[in-house]
Order: C-alpha cells, then sequence, then structure tokens
C-alpha cells in the first residue's frame, strides 16, 4: 500500500513540488499523470525511499519515508527498497557487461542476499525469458529486455512495482503487450502498482478496471 499526506519536495533553488494526498491499498494500481517535468519521477523517487521528502509524509508497504523519519538514514534502506520495491525505470539499465542471468544475479547481490539460481531461473521463466539468459543485453529487442528489466526488477518479490513511462517510444501495440505484462506480472506478485506516464494510452487500457486510481501531477508550487 501507498498512502501520502501533504507530501512535498524540494529541488535545490527550487520551488517546492506539492503532490495531491493519495491512499492506494495492497494490490491496487496508481496511474501517475502529468506532462513531461510534472513531477512524476520525482513522485516515484519518493515512493521508492530515493530521496526524501520536504514535508508531508509518505507511507510505503507499511514504512514511513515522509519529512523527519529516520528510515531515510537506516544502513538497511538499500536493503528493504530491493526486497519491497520493484522498479521498472524508463532507461533500463541492464549491464552491458553481464549477461541476463547474471543482470539478475546482481540484483540478489545488491540486496544482499546470496545468489539464488531457482529464484533467477523462476523469475526469468514468469517473463518467459528463461531461454536468453546467456545473452547479453546488446544481443536482446526492445520488448526482450522490458521483460529482462521486469524480471529484475520483480525477482525479490516486491510489494510495490514502479514504472516510468513503460510506454515510451513503442507503438499501439507493443503498448498494449507492456502494460498487460506490467498489470499481470503485479497480480501474480500480489503487488501495488504505479505507473508514472503522460501517455492517453495508459489510460485508456485501464478504463473502467476496478481497483485503478488515476492521480493528476501539476507543478503546483508552494
Amino acid at each position: 500500500m501507498i498512502r501520502t499526506r501533504q507530501l512535498s519536495y524540494s529541488y535545490p533553488k527550487g520551488p517546492a513540488l506539492a503532490f495531491p494526498d493519495v491512499d492506494v491499498p495492497q494490490g491496487g494500481v496508481l496511474l501517475l499523470g502529468g506532462p513531461s517535468g510534472s513531477g512524476k519521477s520525482t513522485w516515484l523517487a519518493l515512493a521508492a525511499g530515493l530521496v526524501g521528502a520536504t514535508a508531508g509524509q509518505i507511507e510505503v508497504a507499511g514504512k514511513s519515508l515522509g519529512a523527519g523519519s529516520t528510515a531515510l538514514k537506516k544502513a538497511g534502506l538499500d536493503a528493504w527498497r530491493a526486497s519491497t520495491v520493484g522498479f521498472l525505470p524508463q532507461k533500463l539499465h541492464l549491464s552491458t557487461a553481464l549477461t541476463v542471468h547474471d543482470n539478475l544475479a546482481m540484483a540478489q547481490w545488491a540486496a544482499g542476499q546470496a545468489q539464488d539460481e531457482l529464484r533467477v531461473a523462476a523469475a526469468l521463466s514468469a517473463l518467459g525469458v528463461q531461454d536468453l539468459a546467456l545473452r547479453k543485453p546488446a544481443q536482446l529487442s526492445g520488448g526482450q529486455a522490458q521483460r529482462v528489466a521486469l524480471a529484475r526488477a520483480v525477482l525479490l518479490k516486491p510489494r510495490i512495482i514502479l514504472a516510468d513511462e513503460p510506454t515510451a517510444s513503442l507503438d499501439d501495440e507493443a503498448a498494449a503487450a507492456s502494460l498487460a505484462l506490467l498489470q499481470a506480472t503485479a497480480q501474480r506478485e500480489g503487488a501495488t502498482l504505479v505507473i508514472a506516464t503522460h501517455d492517453a494510452r495508459v489510460a485508456e487500457f485501464f478504463k473502467g478496471q476496478i481497483g485503478v486510481q488515476c492521480l493528476f501531477v501539476g507543478r503546483k508550487q508552494l
């Protein structure tokens, strides 16, 4: 679940961005809309504990990450993030020097966990890319790379999946496939799904579905 109250963030030498309050239950879907540069990526960074709020409260999967919280100062934050938050950035950031398998194994290492070959194999299989385990990212198509990145994001069975502009630069067919993949993966994991986007096709894909909320992020300044 994700809950925010009077959340805001200030960039150095810049105005504070104020975000509307939201309550997303576990397993729900939040569409974070707004034009490019409106603060959507900042909201995702706050939810992932990558930056700390200037003011207000944000609670993610039972952990308080709001202003004044000590959670951001604890050494265990990286491990919490690795095991709780699956992040799918717009730029997938797969290591070009590593195989698909080793990109996932590195995620386990980053979380301070022992390498678990069965879990890596299961994550790749669930996303239909088990046959690509020994390839490097340069040998993958765009759709294959996104599946690998999503397998890495959900490797540790996160409770929250954050996707930043997952349909950017995709044609209509590929965009629909990407959204269906995200939704199916979140449902399989029982995870809350947040998609940040300015693509109207995303709202259309989820239109009328139960458990889907929309939050428009504008550049409201304090």
